[in-house]
């Protein structure tokens, strides 16, 4: 085992090496839920829960909870990334 030996300098250490701008890791998942939300069931779909929630959200008092919207959104954008995903996989 190697440990590194720092030098002390008024409570701080020294820094020898620039620091390099960490990249930003990104989710292969993630990518392909975007692409999926780009397709016409999908954008259909989210523009049906957006109109949902927007409705929901100008009443005072309503029962609506737009579940029905939110789910038929997620069911067809979860069925494109699984469709993307397991063709990838073969």
């Amino acid at each position: 085992m190697v440990f590194e030996k720092k030098v002390i300098i008024n409570g701080e250490p020294e820094d020898e090496e620039e620091e390099e701008e960490e990249q930003e890791m990104v989710d292969p998942l993630e990518e392909v839920r975007q692409k999926c939300e780009e397709i016409e069931h999908c954008v259909h779909n989210r523009e049906r829960l957006e109109q949902c929630e927007t409705r929901v959200g100008s009443r005072s008092s309503t029962e609506e909870d737009c579940t029905e919207e939110l789910f038929d959104f997620l069911h067809a954008r979860d069925h494109c990334v699984a469709h993307k995903l397991f063709h990838s996989v073969k």
